[in-house]
């Protein structure tokens, strides 16, 4: 049985795996400090690592290796179990295009409350536990004390009157 001649595998002679890809290879941040150990509660080592979103970085864009990767990782999951860093930023464009139409509020003032706030206890007692004016507000025939009056209370008003 004849051998079949292999060709020979990459690019031109003298070219190097490196090259092929666009660079040289990225060192890792924890070889160019010499640190041999991750610690979770090193916030900042681990946010180094992190996106700006709070995502873990990949191998090729940190320069780790496969073993110093799943430290990393697992260093990051168990700080964010810790509440150390977190899990997602919210990330806000400051910019605003109108051309896409208006999501938000209009311009103008704010709006006013219609009433007390919600769990309030204010039905027509003062601070000393003294009776207050109620405001009467008519809408269209319909005569709106302190308290809710209904339509057809307002139809038999109409109707004595």
């Amino acid at each position: 049985m004849a051998k079949a001649k292999s060709k020979p595998r990459g690019g031109p002679k003298g070219m190097k795996a490196n090259d092929r890809r666009g660079g040289k290879k990225k060192v890792s941040i924890l070889a160019q400090e010499k640190i041999e150990y991750v610690d979770w509660k090193d916030a900042n080592l681990l946010r180094r690592f992190m996106s700006e979103r709070a995502k873990i970085r990949a191998r090729r864009v940190t320069g780790n290796d496969t073993q110093q990767q799943k430290l990393v990782a697992d260093a990051i999951k168990v700080a964010r179990e810790m509440a150390l860093i977190p899990y997602a930023n919210r990330v806000t464009n400051q910019s605003r295009s109108r051309d896409r139409g208006e999501r938000g509020r209009a311009d103008g003032p704010a709006p006013r409350p219609s009433g007390p706030p919600p769990g309030s206890d204010e039905e027509g007692e003062g601070a000393e536990g003294e009776a207050t004016e109620v405001d009467t507000t008519e809408i269209e025939g319909v005569t709106i004390d302190g308290e809710a009056a209904t339509v057809a209370d307002a139809v038999s008003e109409e109707a004595e009157a």
